[in-house]
C-alpha cells in the first residue's frame, strides 16, 4: 500500500446490456461520470507549478561592434563574460535567464528588444563596460530609459515601449544601487536615451562597470578587472533576489 488510492478501469459499453448485475460492466453512463472524478482526483494529485520568474541579460556590443578598449580587451568581450557569469549565480538561485547573445555576434538594438520582450521578463539588464574611471576604486554607473512615463495601453508605440515601464525600472535600478552600494561599489545613477531599452516592455536598466585604474605607479590593480566583475555579479544577483521577492508581494495585492 502506498497511500494513494488504485482506481481500476471500468470496462464500457456502447449499447444497453441486457444484464448488469454482478457482471463488472457499467453502462456508458456511469462510464462518463466514473471517467470525469477520476480526472478530478489525478489533478488534485498534481502539484501546482510554481510560475517562473525570467531576467534578461543584455551583453551590450558584439560582433563587428566592439565597444570601448579595456586594458586591451575589447568591451563586447568583457560584457559578455559578466552575462555569463551572472546568468550561472542566476540560474543557482532558481531564476530562468534568457540572453541575448552567447557569442561574439551582431545584435540588432530592435533584435535586442524583441528577445526581451519575447521573454515576458520581470527584470532586462543591458551590461556595459566603461574606461572612463580615472580613480582605482572600481565604479557602477546606472542608467534607466529617459522616456516620460506613462500608462499602460494594449498597442504601445515600439520607439516608446518602455514610457509604460519607467517607474518600476526606477525601483528596479534603486534596488540594483542598494545592494552594489552594500558591496563597496561607488554608484552613480542617470537616465538617457537607450534605443533597445526604450523598446522593451519590461522593468529594465543598463548596469555600466567601470573597472578603475592601477593603484600605483607600479602597475598593480587595487583589484583586478576580473574580481570586480565577480563582486559586481554577486551584487547583482543578491538584488535580483531581492526583486523577486518584492514582485512576487507585487502580484499579490
Amino acid at each position: 500500500m502506498n497511500g494513494r488510492l488504485s482506481i481500476s478501469r471500468p470496462v464500457c459499453l456502447t449499447g444497453r446490456p441486457r444484464r448488469m448485475r454482478n457482471t463488472g460492466i457499467l453502462h456508458p453512463a456511469f462510464c462518463i461520470l466514473f471517467a470525469a472524478a477520476a480526472s478530478t482526483l489525478a489533478a488534485q494529485e498534481q502539484p501546482a507549478q510554481p510560475a517562473r520568474f525570467v531576467v534578461l541579460l543584455d551583453a551590450a556590443h558584439g560582433g563587428d561592434d566592439a565597444g570601448g578598449n579595456l586594458s586591451g580587451q575589447p568591451e563586447k568581450s568583457y560584457n559578455l563574460a559578466l552575462s555569463v557569469r551572472l546568468r550561472s549565480l542566476l540560474m543557482a538561485r532558481g531564476f530562468a535567464v534568457v540572453t541575448t547573445r552567447e557569442s561574439d555576434t551582431t545584435v540588432a538594438p530592435d533584435r535586442r528588444a524583441e528577445i526581451a520582450n519575447h521573454a515576458e521578463a520581470q527584470a532586462c539588464l543591458s551590461l556595459h563596460a566603461a574606461t572612463n574611471n580615472m580613480g582605482s576604486s572600481p565604479a557602477v554607473h546606472i542608467f534607466i530609459s529617459s522616456l516620460a512615463p506613462t500608462g499602460t495601453t494594449r498597442l504601445a508605440p515600439w520607439k516608446t515601449a518602455q514610457a509604460a515601464w519607467v517607474e518600476r525600472s526606477v525601483a528596479l535600478a534603486g534596488m540594483l544601487n542598494s545592494a552594489l552600494a552594500h558591496a563597496g561599489m561607488t554608484v552613480t545613477l542617470g537616465r538617457t536615451g537607450l534605443p533597445a531599452i526604450d523598446s522593451m516592455t519590461c522593468p529594465a536598466v543598463a548596469v555600466e562597470i567601470a573597472p578603475g585604474k592601477p593603484a600605483d605607479a607600479s602597475g598593480s590593480p587595487a583589484s583586478s578587472e576580473s574580481d570586480v566583475q565577480a563582486q559586481v555579479a554577486e551584487a547583482l544577483a543578491a538584488a535580483l533576489v531581492e526583486w523577486r521577492s518584492d514582485d512576487k508581494g507585487i502580484q499579490k495585492q
